[in-house]
């Protein structure tokens, strides 16, 4: 009995840091990093990439996981912005989940010879997405630059049905994920 309340009081507070996590600040560095990477899941992650290679902050951008139907205009009519960055954007289909979403960065990253990257995706899906990129690609400077979904609401999370099972999906996933990559260490 002892033992499940240890494990549940370790999982309640492992959660408590993972929404910390999650909600940290999605203001801009204003630091050029070689390249930004957003993945797919959102409007809002497609846009907030976008933004980010017309400011410079970066040389170009890579849509990850991508559906094999979808093209560039579309993704443009989606978020319409300058047409002159369409020259700089590059859409990866090998991906279909945030193991593949790493490895089809990594991958881009060393075609390019790039060493620094800004990561876009959505703030609940930032502590997973984290680990992932930093397991594959431990060479890579990495920066987080988190979406907050209007759907989400990170503040008071438990009140919201719909988010609260989001966060907790989430964790349980970054839980599995730290003991996959933990252990593919030894």
């Amino acid at each position: 009995m002892l033992l499940v309340v240890v494990l549940a009081a370790a999982w309640a507070l492992g959660l408590a840091w993972f929404v910390a996590q999650a909600g940290r600040g999605g203001e801009v560095d204003p630091d050029h990093t070689d390249a930004i990477v957003v993945l797919t899941g959102g409007s809002e992650r497609l846009r907030a990439g976008l933004d980010l290679l017309a400011r410079g902050t970066a040389e170009r951008l890579l849509v990850s996981g991508v559906h094999r139907d979808v093209k560039l205009e579309e993704l443009f009519a989606l978020s319409p912005t300058d047409d002159s960055l369409r020259c700089c954007v590059d859409l990866g289909y090998s991906a279909s989940d945030t193991i593949g979403n790493a490895q089809e960065a990594a991958d881009w990253m060393r075609a390019h010879g790039f060493r620094s990257l800004r990561l876009v995706t959505s703030n609940y899906h930032m502590p997973r997405s984290m680990l992932e990129f930093r397991a594959a690609m431990p060479e890579i400077e990495i920066r987080r630059q988190p979406v907050d979904p209007e759907t989400v609401h990170l503040d008071r999370w438990w009140a919201w049905p719909g988010t609260a099972r989001l966060i907790v999906s989430e964790y349980n996933k970054y839980l599995v994920a730290l003991a996959r990559v933990t252990l593919g260490r030894i």
